[in-house]
């Protein structure tokens, strides 16, 4: 997305300075962290990406389909404190420029949209929950709507997540998503007893595509947290103690 006129980046567990089951950059301020460890390693990420920390916006994540449409006034809410974070949100979208979007993961699909025509950019949590409610294409219609964006347009990233290897659901979930998705069968392979392995990397490529972004527009990571602990965070294989990845997008000058 760079040459686009865009930063994009999805962090890893290394080069912070947190400490024990946060070890070391975990990005989250919600988790049990000390918080001005929390707040350097945001700092070391910024800086990395030779972006203003200051202004750096992110949300009170609650697995919902609320999208938050992020203005000059809001930057920098929820940088330093979660209280001052943007409530009971799932997406940020904005057109401001070097206001950099971050939202935190582990295990959940983070999910990036820039839009290269009219200058615009997204950034998505999906679990399972916000991909049953079709999170993904109700941000680019939210984008569509503030800034005329066409998904025909559109570049999207899919980053780390746990894997079909490894995310194994019930029938609540798969209940659920074939309530929401007429190809949701595309997407789960069942392993006896009631438990399916679900593909939420597929899954909201599936809604990337419905939406109309060209199958050449999207890239996905294929890489699962779970699997890949040593490098990212992971709720289900670190037994729910854990720090969490930054995804991260901002429109350039």
């Amino acid at each position: 997305m760079a040459q686009a006129g865009f930063i994009n980046a999805i962090s890893t567990r290394f080069s912070g300075i947190s400490n024990g089951s946060f070890e070391s950059l975990n990005l989250a301020l919600h988790v049990g962290d000390d918080q001005q460890n929390v707040i350097a390693n945001r700092r070391i990420f910024c800086e990395a990406l030779d972006l203003n920390f200051t202004r750096l916006t992110t949300a009170q994540q609650v697995h919902a389909d609320y999208i938050a449409v992020v203005k000059e006034q809001d930057a920098g809410k929820g940088s330093q404190a979660y209280e001052d974070a943007l409530p009971q949100t799932d997406a940020l979208i904005t057109n401001i420029p070097n206001l950099p979007l971050m939202l935190c993961y582990a295990d959940c699909v983070p999910v990036l949209i820039a839009d290269p025509v009219n200058r615009a950019v997204g950034v998505i949590h999906a679990g399972w929950k916000g991909t049953v409610s079709l999170i993904v294409q109700k941000t680019i219609a939210a984008m569509n709507k503030e800034y005329g964006t066409e998904a025909k347009h559109c570049l999207a990233g899919i980053g780390p997540a746990i894997g079909p290897c490894c995310y194994q659901v019930d029938s609540t979930v798969i209940n659920s998503l074939a309530e929401n998705f007429t190809s949701w069968s595309a997407v789960v392979t069942s392993n006896g007893n009631g438990r399916w392995n679900l593909n939420l990397w597929q899954a909201n490529i599936l809604q990337l595509e419905q939406c109309g972004i060209p199958e050449f527009n999207i890239i996905s990571s294929n890489i699962c947290t779970s699997c890949n602990r040593s490098l990212f965070y992971s709720y289900r294989a670190d037994d729910k103690i854990t720090g969490r990845l930054g995804a991260l997008i901002a429109i350039t000058d």
